[in-house]
């Protein structure tokens, strides 16, 4: 085909169709545009598709209109907080790479899991104010993009320019949703900003919105809310209401007591449960008259004896502070309607109600037909929902008893969630205890809701009993789950305390085949971690002055 054929000669505006069709077909069977037939000629047609090729991008190319050209982004923002230290950076670089792998036989071998020390890594380099290093950027907002549990501390860390490039990423628009006053909030453009935000963004950016802003002003974001709520669809009202827990005061009560009376049944019961938590609250004095009216004490029995005449009825004022009439399946009405009366109830009033005993020698009590089991359940559910640690501790009771279900706890669950109410020294102490006469069986969930790193009362216990656990002669897959708490929570210095236990030590002729083996490498990984967690510790709180410029 000559550098002189038409555009009609070769099919189309400019026979690019056709010259794509015989370039996929094959010279062979189809004869490229404008190129004699035959059996000579075919000898020659490769080279004249090319060149009929050639020719055809260079007029398409000639004849394409220049588009405008796009507006530029605005530069992105100034970070002012000072930069990581660069063996900060270096390990941080480390930690993002890392693609955690097994060794052989399935096993995690000896080599520590890197991307499980990055929240702390992060939390670290928040709590020092480091701004993050803009090559890391991508790499930070695709490790959030994959786990959510990251983006808080993520974002905090990246700072402006994290959400400058989100505004480029359609993948990264998360950090929008999920940064304060990201998406326009009162952050950006203050009240009228909000406002408008509020009345038209997408469901995400008013939840992220009212959540922000219900942390910096209270009242503003309730004014809000409530400026639209009798708009709002059911399920959307559900979750703004749940935005209230940030802050809640009696300032909220008179918008809550409101929706008391909402048309969804999930919205009553909400509202219902967050005027319980204000012990103040008009629901709150409803619901003790009821669960005094429910709960006595008997003084003519020795000992004195709890007493308990459950509700026989689910009237309409219950029905409208939050009690579920219908009980669930294989429960009682009447117990069922028990356990949510007390619980809702100020748990203030127990002691001038039972002779002014304190919460350890009312739960202490017997409870007269069966009720025990209902009343001190309900009292856990009080105890958390109200942040009542006294309480907290009486339905605990002592770590060494007998299955350490406490006079009202009855499920790990139930421990982890009254465990939560306590101060960070008696959550150690106690679950340090229930190390020590049960073992590490049952102490997961209980070691999760302790405050990192461990306090060295716990962290000797854990320690002891991964020890005993070994000489025991079993296969330490089984405590996996708590070797992984220990690489993240343990106290860093009890690294010293674990060397000895890194010696292969001879098997027992009862123990699993291999088992120490196994015990030794998990043991190894450990001490490993921790070491390695203490170094990030150095390298964060590196103070040493910068070179003096060239």
């Amino acid at each position: 085909m000559s550098a002189t054929t038409t555009a009609g000669e070769a099919g189309g505006p400019d026979g690019w169709d056709d010259l794509v069709a015989a370039a996929l077909l094959g010279t062979d069977r189809r004869t490229p545009p404008g190129h004699a037939a035959g059996r000579a000629a075919g000898r020659d047609a490769p080279a004249a598709l090319l060149d009929a090729a050639a020719v055809a991008t260079v007029r398409r190319r000639a004849g394409l209109a220049p588009a405008r050209a796009a507006r530029r982004p605005a530069p992105a923002p100034e970070d002012p907080r000072p930069p990581l230290p660069e063996a900060a950076a270096r390990r941080l670089t480390t930690l993002l790479a890392d693609r955690p792998g097994l060794a052989a036989g399935g096993r995690r071998g000896a080599a520590p899991d890197l991307m499980e020390l990055l929240p702390q890594w992060l939390a670290t380099a928040n709590a020092h104010g480091y701004a993050a290093p803009a090559a890391v950027l991508p790499a930070l907002l695709d490790a959030a993009r994959a786990r959510t549990d990251l983006r808080a501390a993520v974002l905090a860390f990246a700072g402006p320019r994290a959400l400058w490039l989100a505004r480029l990423n359609p993948d990264w628009r998360f950090a929008l949703r999920a940064a304060p006053g990201a998406g326009g909030g009162p952050a950006r453009g203050g009240p009228e900003a909000a406002a408008r935000l509020w009345r038209e963004g997408l469901f995400a950016e008013r939840v992220a919105l009212l959540g922000s802003l219900r942390a910096a002003d209270p009242d503003a974001a309730r004014d809000l809310l409530a400026s639209t709520w009798a708009t709002e669809r059911a399920e959307d009202r559900l979750m703004f209401l749940d935005s209230l827990r940030t802050g809640l005061g009696p300032a909220d009560e008179p918008f809550l007591e409101a929706a008391l009376s909402d048309r969804g049944r999930a919205v009553r019961a909400a509202a219902a449960e967050l005027l319980s938590t204000l012990p103040g609250s008009a629901l709150a004095a409803r619901m003790g008259r009821r669960a005094l009216a429910c709960v006595s004490l008997d003084l003519v029995r020795d000992p004195a004896t709890i007493t308990v005449e459950a509700p026989h009825v689910c009237d309409a004022g219950m029905a409208r502070d939050g009690v579920v009439a219908r009980a669930p399946a294989g429960r009682g009405a009447r117990s069922w309607w028990l356990g949510q009366v007390v619980e809702a109830a100020p748990l203030a009033l127990w002691s001038a109600r039972l002779g002014g005993r304190t919460p350890a020698e009312i739960v202490a009590l017997p409870v007269t037909d069966d009720w025990r089991d209902d009343l001190h359940a309900a009292w856990c559910r009080a105890a958390v929902r109200q942040r009542d640690a006294a309480w907290a501790a009486a339905l605990l009771g002592a770590p060494t008893a007998p299955g350490a279900g406490g006079p009202g706890a009855v499920s790990l669950a139930e421990r982890s969630r009254l465990l939560g109410t306590m101060g960070a020294p008696e959550r150690a102490a106690w679950v340090a205890g229930f190390i020590a006469a049960h073992g590490l069986s049952e102490a997961f969930q209980l070691l999760a809701v302790c405050a990192v790193p461990w306090a060295p009362v716990l962290g000797r216990s854990v320690v002891d009993a991964l020890d005993i656990a070994r000489d025991a002669g079993s296969y330490p897959w089984s405590f996996s789950g708590v070797m992984g708490l220990a690489e993240r929570c343990l106290d860093p210095e009890e690294a010293v305390r674990l060397d000895a236990l890194l010696a292969l030590p001879d098997e027992r002729e009862d123990a699993s085949p291999g088992a120490a083996g196994y015990w030794a490498e998990a043991f190894r990984r450990l001490v490993t971690t921790l070491r390695l967690r203490a170094a990030m510790t150095t390298e964060l709180d590196d103070t040493a002055p910068p070179p003096p410029a060239a």
